[in-house]
């Protein structure tokens, strides 16, 4: 049986039409109790900030800047995740120890000059953290003095591993209430401390 089907009328598209973006809408509060996924940005709901091996690395602190992120992820060509760069990087003794050995000024270094090595990644397991809560990746992520952890899980088209999501100490402090902005200053743990929010303490923090 045949169908009529009725075409749709085109309009005008007007002046300062944005566009849709992927967006996932974190609790505006969470606890140390709670889930960890409630703190986690998830990428499977969000772009992912990245940068190229080649990208200038004014231009990635300058995309943090704009993103109000401290931590982007260095992909190469394909697509594969081949490190990151935070801002502390940056912001760190590396492009100073970089130029004074070989010369040149700040605007010839390149991400791929000082980010961190995919072989040297340390990330987390997506079965760990379904089942942790918010405060356990503080403890995590304090125990090995990091702002930043990542998540990997199955991809379901491929099988392989893949970076699904992000814990960023900054992000979580805005979340247990900390009244810092992140992208001028990187919440630290003892902005956790002074701010009275308590979380379980790492087994590594026990030792003298």
């Amino acid at each position: 049986m045949s169908q009529t089907y009725q075409p749709l009328m085109f309009h005008h598209l007007g002046a300062g039409a944005g566009y849709f973006r992927p967006q996932q809408h974190l609790s505006e509060h969470v606890a140390a109790d709670d889930p960890a996924l409630s703190a986690m940005t998830d990428l499977s709901l969000v772009t992912a900030y990245t940068a190229e091996l080649d990208t200038p690395l004014s231009k990635a602190q300058e995309t943090m800047v704009k993103r109000r992120v401290r931590m982007l992820l260095v992909r190469d060509v394909e697509g594969h995740i081949v490190g990151l760069i935070t801002s502390r990087d940056i912001e760190g003794e590396k492009p100073k120890r970089i130029l004074t050995k070989a010369g040149g000024s700040w605007e010839d270094l390149l991400v791929a000059d000082i980010m961190t090595l995919q072989p040297k990644l340390e990330v987390l397991l997506m079965e760990d953290v379904a089942k942790a809560r918010v405060g356990d990746i503080i403890a995590t992520l304090r125990q090995v003095n990091r702002q930043h952890a990542m998540v990997v899980d199955v991809h379901p088209t491929t099988g392989h591993l893949a970076v699904r999501g992000i814990f960023s100490l900054s992000q979580i402090g805005l979340l247990l209430g900390l009244e810092i902005d992140p992208a001028l200053h990187a919440t630290t743990f003892v902005d956790l401390e002074h701010a009275g929010i308590d979380y379980p303490i790492a087994s590594g923090d026990l030792l003298p």
